[in-house]
């Protein structure tokens, strides 16, 4: 029996330590198979961030490449993409002077010479010789309407200026060209028309910039123009769009000034007002004439300013008239400020943050009332606001003739500054218009009503869906 039992525990013993070793060996073979899959873990991460890297590098080298090989879109390239800079403010560029050169050729237009001695920070700015336009103009093969040709002359010699003067008169003018226009054969009014008032409006620019109320007028025409049915008959069309340049004259030139002055300028003025102008402005004549006709009794200071001294005329119409008128120049605004209790200011245009573009000088006559405390009443019509937004008036101008800032007067020192052009260390500049900021500006008076000038996006919102 003892020996049984002591065979049994050996045989259970030997069990024992097979067992055990074979747990050993499974734990051995478990360990190194988790090192294995360690290794190979380590050895995948490894490959991927290598594989990553040469294709981060990969990335980078076509990227390179890409923006190497690409080239700047072209300035008449797709709608979506649009340059940041106009080419009328880009006259210091050689590149854009040579296509603008091609667009006129192929348009038949003629370019004007530019005035080579400029000061350099308006150098970007158009500057025309004034003798040097009509020198290869040909009448007889021109695409250009005569009337066209008549109307721009008339802009470069400085017959007719004034935003609302402006305007009328291209109102007129492209009255003439459609009346005149005749639709060739297999062709569509509402393109062909569009086509042959290019060239037009372009000769127009090319006399002198074209201002905010033209380009308004502009852009209704051509809206009108794109509206007109082929089914329609070349004289109904034509009749349309006369009756449709009639329309915006009455509503937004001359239905609007009416309104400006009769209805909400009128409540403004009170019996015994001195009232401070600033040079010539048709709104404000219009104003202070109903105001002289309806009994109120009041005094207008004429503030005017070299070179044009258009103020001139406005003090003689409203002498003509019977209004008591005083006459100082710029330099004495401070001075005739302390009498002043508002001032009437006209527009060129109202920018979409509220600045005002008028003429040179405004905002320094703006300036100093705010400085006094004194009311300022701007009054323009609604058309002549515009999305455009600006601060200053260095980089959106009009630069007008040099010449006209040497004409000093009669007496002894005549003609001193005429060989300007060949003094190297002289340059003359004669800006035509400035911005007042909005901080300066009491209230503007349109025909919807008296409004600040932060209104003005919300009235542009209102016109474009309008």
């Amino acid at each position: 029996m003892e020996a049984k039992t002591s065979k049994n525990e050996g045989i259970n013993a030997a069990k024992q330590g097979n067992v055990n070793e074979d747990s050993s060996d499974t734990k051995k073979k478990s360990k190194k198979g988790q090192k294995h899959q360690d290794d190979s873990a380590a050895e995948s991460k490894s490959g991927r961030t290598e594989e990553s890297k040469s294709n981060r590098k990969k990335k980078e080298n076509k990227n390179q490449e890409l923006k190497s090989n690409t080239k700047p879109p072209p300035a008449g390239g797709s709608r979506s993409i649009r340059p940041r800079v106009s080419s009328m403010l880009q006259a210091d560029d050689q590149k854009v002077l040579a296509k603008y050169a091609k667009s006129l050729q192929k348009q038949q237009v003629p370019q004007r010479k530019t005035i080579q001695k400029q000061v350099e920070m308006f150098a970007h700015l158009y500057q025309y010789a004034p003798d040097t336009l009509t020198h290869n103009i040909s009448f007889s093969t021109s695409v250009i309407h005569p009337a066209i040709i008549k109307l721009g002359l008339q802009y470069a010699e400085g017959i007719i200026c004034g935003s609302n003067a402006r305007c009328v008169a291209l109102l007129a003018a492209l009255k003439k060209v459609i009346r005149d226009y005749q639709v060739p054969t297999h062709k569509v009014l509402s393109r062909d028309l569009e086509q042959k008032l290019k060239p037009c409006i372009t000769f127009i620019q090319q006399c002198r910039p074209l201002s905010v109320s033209m380009g308004s007028a502009i852009k209704y025409i051509k809206l009108q123009i794109s509206e007109i049915s082929p089914d329609v008959s070349e004289k109904e069309a034509k009749d349309r769009l006369c009756n449709s340049i009639d329309r915006f004259y009455n509503e937004r030139i001359k239905y609007a000034d009416e309104s400006i002055s009769k209805t909400y300028a009128l409540t403004k003025i009170n019996d015994n007002e001195v009232i401070l102008v600033y040079s010539f402005s048709s709104l404000v004549l219009k104003i202070l004439s109903d105001a002289h006709e309806k009994g109120k009794i009041f005094r207008v200071i004429v503030v005017d300013s070299r070179p044009k001294l258009e103020g001139r005329e406005l003090v003689q119409r409203l002498v003509q008239i019977g209004i008591r008128c005083s006459y100082v120049l710029i330099n004495a605004v401070s001075y005739v400020m302390k009498e002043v209790t508002m001032i009437l200011l006209g527009a060129h245009a109202l920018l979409a943050n509220g600045y005002v573009m008028s003429r040179v000088g405004t905002a320094l006559v703006a300036a100093v009332a705010h400085s006094y405390n004194v009311p300022v009443l701007v009054c323009c019509e609604t058309y002549k606001f515009h999305e455009r937004v600006q601060t200053d008036a260095f980089v959106f101008n009009e630069l007008g003739d040099p010449d006209l800032m040497i004409d000093l007067g009669q007496g002894k020192n005549e003609g001193i500054l005429d060989d300007w052009r060949s003094i190297d260390s002289l340059r003359i500049l004669n800006l035509l218009y400035d911005v007042t900021p909005p901080d300066f500006v009491t209230m503007v008076i349109t025909e919807v009503g008296m409004v600040p000038c932060t209104s003005v996006p919300v009235l542009l919102r209102v016109k474009h869906y309008s």
